[in-house]
């Protein structure tokens, strides 16, 4: 199968007629393994697919944009290349629902950092393909969400969000203010902290589990 993103794949060990889908999507710098390792965690119903961004940084990194930094070490995103990846995720979802028997009506994703503010955009631009998000150590960027989006059919979708309150790459004043936007377009979510840097404390994990199971 000849899919726009590369992929690692765990059928679910419960069959459907239609299984439900977790889409894992990495952070910046890192690869499709890197999520995946959760996968034997998560539940047995469940397609779970771990996405490799499109741009490569080498050595097995990757990223859904770039990040620059300019004379003064400030750091600016490739807002451009952020909506390609925004697009080319909306049509792998497409493509796996053509090609796997996956319930469209049952999408949920799950990114990590750079993965998690992928997640917001595409969920936001494309709420009809996704159900639920679980957006890890991001935060929300509209300026790589598709124009007009708040006039989007939201009612299906809901977030779980988390960020790690001593995060030194991604500031938890970022990640604060999403509830508030997310509230102001009529979609629930449920915001966590954890004691820790940019990364996934045990209890997020369990967390953002259980979420999923209500």
């Amino acid at each position: 199968m000849n899919l726009s993103l590369e992929y690692k794949i765990r059928e679910p060990k419960v069959i459907l007629d239609k299984n439900p889908l977790l889409l894992l999507l990495h952070g910046y710098g890192s690869n499709e393994a890197d999520l995946f390792s959760f996968a034997s965690e998560l539940p047995d119903n469940y397609y779970i697919i771990s996405a490799r961004a499109p741009y490569d940084l080498q050595y097995g990194a990757y990223a859904w944009y770039a990040i620059n930094f300019d004379a003064d070490q400030n750091k600016f995103s490739d807002n451009e290349q952020a909506k390609t990846s925004r697009d080319l995720i909306a049509k792998f979802i497409d493509e796996l629902v053509a090609n796997y028997p996956i319930d469209a009506n049952n999408v949920t994703l799950i990114g990590f950092s750079q993965g998690s503010i992928l997640s917001y955009a595409t969920a936001l631009s494309y709420p009809e393909k996704i159900q639920r998000v679980v957006a890890m150590s991001g935060y929300f960027n509209e300026e790589i969400i598709k124009e007009g989006f708040k006039n989007n059919d939201f009612k299906n979708l809901k977030f779980f969000a988390s960020h790690g309150t001593v995060d030194q790459v991604i500031p938890i004043e970022w990640a604060r203010k999403t509830p508030d936007i997310l509230e102001k377009l009529n979609i629930p979510i449920t915001y966590k902290e954890y004691p820790v840097g940019h990364g996934v404390a045990p209890q997020n994990f369990f967390d953002f589990k259980n979420w999923l199971a209500l």
